[in-house]
């Protein structure tokens, strides 16, 4: 991971760009580089990235999280890490077995 501040934030627009601590080029930054984050980034937050280009060739921060704030679980999948979350996938999907079977009599 590269380490950088955020230089800038457009939040209508939902990008901004970071100053690397490596003194590089400013790279892009689009708010869907920070899934799961607890908080919308603001000027002056530490980011974490990976690089990669976009389709135009242009390089942009991907993977990206703000150090410090929390990254929220998937709450899909979270649930489904519950006990209650088993038990209802599993009920689901006997009720489902059991219509299969009674409309296939």
């Amino acid at each position: 991971m590269i380490k950088g501040v955020l230089k800038t934030w457009k939040e209508d627009r939902g990008f901004g760009f970071i100053s690397p601590d490596d003194d590089g080029k400013d790279i892009f930054i689009h708010i869907s580089a920070l899934k799961g984050t607890s908080r919308r980034p603001v000027t002056g937050d530490v980011i974490y990235y990976q690089v990669a280009r976009d389709n135009r060739g242009k390089f942009k921060a991907v993977n990206a999280y703000i150090d410090g704030v929390e990254i929220l679980e998937d709450k899909v999948s979270g649930f489904l890490n519950t006990r209650k979350g088993l038990m209802l996938l599993a009920l689901a999907l006997a009720v489902i077995v059991a219509v299969v079977v009674f409309v296939t009599r």
